[in-house]
Formats: structure tokens, sequence, C-alpha cells
């Protein structure tokens, strides 16, 4: 069961924004569509997917006011749109609503890539429509509009990558909108983003999907010893490497360059651990294994994740 509102954020007396449209109903639309109706960010949120069978199925789950049959529909009057669709498609979903949006609504995007974004939404944006991009750092494994829920963005980044010169209005108010949902928001460069999240979550997703698939293959080990002996790592692997494959395909398309930069470094450290194998230099693997520890344990620090012994978890 989801967590109730009182638990995650506090409900704002007064709207934000007077209509809020989502495109895309999977488990960033949902929860965002969970979020802004419960906490009052918006006086009317719409939402549209283009699939008839997931609309059918937010209806059924009352996400929103209102569920569209057109993505020109939901963002009619909309003063606020978010594109919660595979980066691949933000440039043919904003070009198929442009005509639609009004003058002075802000438009944003939930990708975990930017710079192509950016490049594929800015020249179908209206006079007067203003387009902060963002990219709530936060997700599960799940998909489609069941996986959502109201306090995924709790306490979890939300990066704004505005261009140079964009209205200083339309970032607040999107930055109050993210904050609203319990976000911490942090503003950088489309450019400086992307390297950031290749090696943070693309390069490690990458890794996650070759090692299941290596396991996949490996005839001297049956599947169901993968899955009995799984220990914590092979676990957390195959977490990240459940996945919509559709959106992280496109990931790693669309982010191209900065992803093969942070795969040549990983994999000229991997021969070097290598080589520390094969000749027994155990003072590198040691001095290795004692730097990358510091990391975690940072990451522990800044609160976004639990020590393993607060989890309980046993291999």
């Amino acid at each position: 069961m989801a967590p109730s509102q009182d638990s995650f954020a506090p409900r704002r007396e007064a709207p934000l924004f007077g209509r809020l449209a989502i495109i895309g109903i999977g488990l960033i639309g949902s929860s965002i569509a969970h979020a802004a109706k419960a906490l009052n960010l918006a006086g009317r949120v719409v939402l549209y997917d283009r699939e008839p069978e997931v609309r059918q199925r937010a209806r059924e789950l009352g996400l929103g006011h209102e569920i569209a049959d057109s993505a020109a529909a939901a963002v009619a009057d909309a003063d606020h749109i978010i594109l919660c669709v595979p980066v691949g498609a933000c440039g043919p979903v904003a070009a198929e609503i442009a005509s639609a949006l009004k003058p002075g609504a802000i438009l944003s995007d939930v990708g975990s890539v930017k710079k192509s974004v950016v490049e594929a939404v800015t020249p179908h944006l209206p006079e007067g429509v203003q387009f902060v991009p963002a990219h709530p750092v936060a997700g599960t494994e799940n998909s489609g509009p069941d996986a959502g829920f109201p306090s995924l963005f709790l306490n979890r980044w939300c990066i704004l990558t505005p261009a140079e010169g964009a209205d200083p209005a339309a970032i607040a108010a999107t930055r109050q909108f993210w904050e609203g949902m319990g976000a911490i928001v942090e503003i950088m460069t489309a450019s400086h983003h992307d390297l950031v999240l290749a090696v943070t979550s693309h390069l490690p997703h990458l890794i996650a999907y070759n090692i299941v698939g290596t396991a996949e293959d490996l005839a001297a080990v049956t599947q169901s010893e993968v899955i009995k002996f799984s220990a914590g790592g092979f676990r957390d692997f195959t977490r990240i490497a459940a996945s919509d494959p559709t959106m992280w395909r496109d990931v790693f398309l669309h982010n191209k360059d900065a992803v093969l930069e942070m795969l040549g470094r990983f994999s000229e450290d991997l021969a070097v651990l290598t080589r520390a194998i094969r000749f027994g230099d155990g003072d590198t693997l040691h001095k290795h294994f004692t730097r990358t520890r510091a990391i975690r344990r940072g990451i522990v620090a800044l609160g976004q994740e639990k020590p393993e012994t607060e989890k309980l978890r046993k291999d």
C-alpha cells in the first residue's frame, strides 16, 4: 500500500498550477499523478498515454482527474506539461502537442538523458512556451500505471537542466513542483548531467544487463541454480536489469558519447584488476577495494541508501 500523504510531504493550500498534463502513464507519470493530486500541486491533473489499455487502466485506478483520449486534448489549456515518455519519443511528442500548447505554459520531461532531449524538443517550442528539462533520479524495477506511488520522489534528487537564458520564473515554478513532492532539486547543464548520469546510472545498468545475460548464457550453470544461489550482489544486478527495456534502449542510444567515454574508462580499470588477479597482486586489489568502499560510505552518509545492517538482508 502506498504511504498516506501525511507521511511524505505537506499538502498545499492552493495549487501551484491550474492544470497539469502528464504524457505517458508509466512508473514516473503515475507517481507524479498520485503526488500532484494528493498534495494539491495542481487544480486538475490530466493524463494521456498512447496505449488504449494503459489509459483504461489509469481510469480504473483513478489516476488524476481526467484521462484524455489524445495528447493534444491533454495539454490544451495546461499550465505545466510533463513528458513521461522514453527519451527517444520526446521530440515526436513535442511536435504532436506543439500547436495545442498555450502561451505561458511550462513544458518539462523526466528523461535520464538531457542534451539530446533538449535538441529534439526545442525546435518544436511555440512562442511563449518555456522548456525546463527535469530528471527525477528515482525509480523501481516496476513499470506501468499500477507501479506508481506518491512518495517515489521523497528525498530523491531531481536535476533541472534549463538552457542558458531560460525564464527564471519557469525554473522557479518547476523547482517548487518537484520540491512539493519531497524531491531535492539540483541545477546543472544538460551536458554535465549526461556525463554524471553516464557513470552513476547508465554504465551500472549496462553492466547489470550484461552480467545477467552472461549468467543466462553460461551452460555450466543452470538457470535454477542462478536463481537459487543468488547472493546480494547478483540480486541487485537482476533488480537493475529488470528495468524497462524500451527506456534503457533509448538512454544508451541518446547518451552514446558519454556512455562510451565511461565504458572506455571502465574497461581500462577492469584490465588493471584482471592483471592483478592473474598475477596475484593482492596489494593492488586491496587498495582498489579500500578506495571504492569509501564511496559506498559516502552514499550512505548522504541518505541515498541504508547500510546493509539496517536492511537485515541475508545472502
